[in-house]
């Protein structure tokens, strides 16, 4: 670890430390496992340099500075070190994710740090910590679940191109091209606009420019581009859309099931029921239009209140963000200025003006 890295990591240790948010063993594997992560990356140009660089990486990272750029010059995202440096982490994910709630709510368990205020979910860097917490809240009660994420933003906080979000192994090859775009446009959200505390809200923002920001992108592709793009991704793309509306039903029957006056062992009886409506439907799905595609058994083999809370912070808001870019006049600086002023907002007020037709 460099000299200026670990100056950075007492200075992390000592805010958190201070602020009571989290436990001294937790803090010091966050903070040690975002600064190994920061040191392992290179400038691309570095990377590309490199005898003997394998040909799908090199195509990969030449197009993610292709995409670095157009988010910069068609949708007006943050101009700065972020993915310029490529980092392998030899590992499948950046950090694990821990997401919890109780057995009769959808509300997900918050913990609360620094600068990104109260969050539904707890990042670990070795995935055997992550699974190691949600045991000890599943001993509590609690319903959980621990998934891999392949990137995170840190929201353009640190200045300096050190601190700046790296590419990673997580996501460069292994992700289509329509996917890689997304995913790029997608953490830059966050830099524009964020509400302490308010999960639905920044996964949601950043999901609507991801859509709206790779639909323009692939557009302007060349055509023959374009034609093997929409190929590649027309099978995903609809399970995907289908996985969303079946799992979205399901979000709104249980919420309005858990809000309303029925007693819990009623409750209990018609969550096993929805759920396994749900299941039925996937398998329709699986059998039918899906082909037999599996890659979302695992999802609906364990439903249960934490998987579907995390779902609907990345896209319970998303219809709300697309009118929102809509009544901007499809205007980047414009929305993004209307939506740095709600994310200020008290969140009922932020809610209530989002959610205006």
């Amino acid at each position: 670890m460099s000299a200026r890295a670990a100056r950075v990591a007492l200075v992390v240790v000592a805010a958190v430390a201070l602020s009571g948010c989290a436990q001294i063993g937790y803090l010091w594997q966050s903070t040690g496992g975002h600064l190994k992560l920061l040191n392992a990356a290179k400038p691309v140009d570095e990377v590309l340099a490199e005898p003997g660089l394998a040909p799908a990486l090199r195509e990969r990272l030449e197009l993610s500075q292709r995409l670095r750029d157009y988010a910069v010059t068609a949708l007006h995202l943050p101009d700065n070190a972020s993915y310029r440096r490529y980092a392998d982490l030899g590992r499948s994910a950046a950090v694990w994710n821990v997401v919890a709630a109780p057995e009769l709510s959808l509300q997900l368990k918050t913990w609360c740090f620094p600068v990104v205020g109260c969050v539904g979910y707890r990042g670990y860097y070795a995935q055997a910590d992550a699974q190691v917490e949600a045991d000890e809240l599943k001993a509590q009660g609690l319903e959980t679940m621990v998934y891999g994420v392949p990137a995170y933003s840190t929201l353009g906080k640190i200045p300096g191109r050190f601190f700046a979000d790296p590419l990673l192994n997580t996501f460069v090859t292994s992700y289509s091209e329509i996917e890689l775009a997304r995913l790029i446009f997608h953490e830059l959200s966050h830099q524009v606009a964020y509400a302490s505390g308010d999960t639905t809200f920044n996964e949601s923002f950043a999901t609507a420019v991801e859509r709206i920001g790779s639909a323009r992108w692939l557009a302007e592709q060349p055509a023959a581009q374009q034609e093997r793009i929409r190929t590649q991704s027309a099978q995903a793309d609809a399970r995907r859309d289908d996985f969303r509306r079946l799992t979205m039903a399901l979000r709104q029957d249980l919420d309005a099931m858990y809000r309303s006056p029925i007693g819990d062992d009623e409750k209990r009886r018609r969550k096993a029921e929805l759920i396994e409506r749900a299941r039925a439907e996937h398998a329709a799905l699986k059998a039918g239009a899906w082909g037999g595609f599996a890659g979302y058994d695992g999802w609906f083999a364990g439903i249960n209140n934490a998987r579907i809370g995390v779902l609907a912070a990345y896209n319970a808001q998303v219809g709300d963000f697309e009118r929102l870019f809509e009544r901007q006049g499809r205007d980047w600086p414009r929305f993004y200025a209307e939506v740095q002023r709600l994310a200020a907002l008290p969140a009922a007020e932020r809610t209530a003006a989002l959610a205006r037709p």
